[in-house]
């Protein structure tokens, strides 16, 4: 109850605060997330277990990350703090009177999964931010779970091809807890444990091409699937 008293009360009055600062200082961005991020972390009562010995700070990467809870976010941007961080998310999201303003300001891409030419430049212009220093985060399943399940969802081909084309390090990263936590479709925080762990980095380059990024798909789900077992039952 008082965690979810405290959301109301602190974190959305302060989410609208962020979004004008991320509006009018959008050299800031990363500061703003950091904070942002990590006062969500504190007022959804989430006790977070993170493993990211494998992460060179301020290294730039891909990050690939399953999606169970619009947590995912803030909590990857109080997380990954030592990196510039800049998500990949649908369009819907940018719709969002201020914040979705704020976020489009700052950097980050939408997508529109029913428009495939619009979301080949969306991925082309992610590929280039890459490119220029800046980590981008995928989540390659493409939409929530409705729940923490056993496997990860069937990933999309869209984050290989955008991995692929920046030649950069890609960073699996596993979540659990976050279902639970904040569920699809609930605004209800449910205090509990979030375990999160940064598998090593994968070198692309030279490893796979553009035209097996099904090969790449297949490998990076076996890989991730594996890990998110392991870390849900460990």
């Amino acid at each position: 109850m008082l965690h979810n008293v405290l959301i109301w009360l602190v974190f959305l009055p302060m989410t609208a605060v962020y979004s004008v600062l991320a509006i009018t200082f959008p050299g800031l961005t990363d500061w703003i997330q950091k904070i942002w991020g990590g006062l969500a972390v504190f007022c959804a009562g989430a006790r977070v277990e993170a493993d990211l010995s494998a992460l060179e700070a301020g290294k730039t990467y891909v990050f690939m990350a399953n999606h169970q809870s619009q947590f995912d976010i803030l909590l990857l941007f109080a997380l990954l703090h030592g990196h510039r961080v800049r998500f990949v998310a649908k369009q819907e999201l940018f719709s969002i009177p201020l914040l979705g303003w704020a976020m489009g300001r700052a950097g980050h891409i939408p997508i529109d999964r029913g428009n495939s030419l619009s979301a080949m430049k969306s991925l082309d212009r992610a590929a280039q931010k890459a490119r220029d220093g800046v980590s981008v985060i995928v989540f390659p399943e493409g939409t929530r779970a409705p729940e923490e399940p056993e496997e990860l969802q069937e990933f999309k081909i869209g984050g290989m091809i955008l991995a692929l084309k920046t030649g950069l390090p890609v960073v699996p990263l596993v979540m659990t807890g976050t279902a639970r936590l904040l569920p699809k479709k609930s605004l209800r925080f449910r205090p509990g444990v979030i375990r999160v762990r940064a598998l090593p980095p994968i070198l692309t380059e030279g490893r796979y091409t553009l035209k097996q990024r099904e090969v790449f798909k297949d490998d990076l789900y076996r890989l991730m699937n594996g890990a998110y077992r392991e870390l849900r039952h460990g």
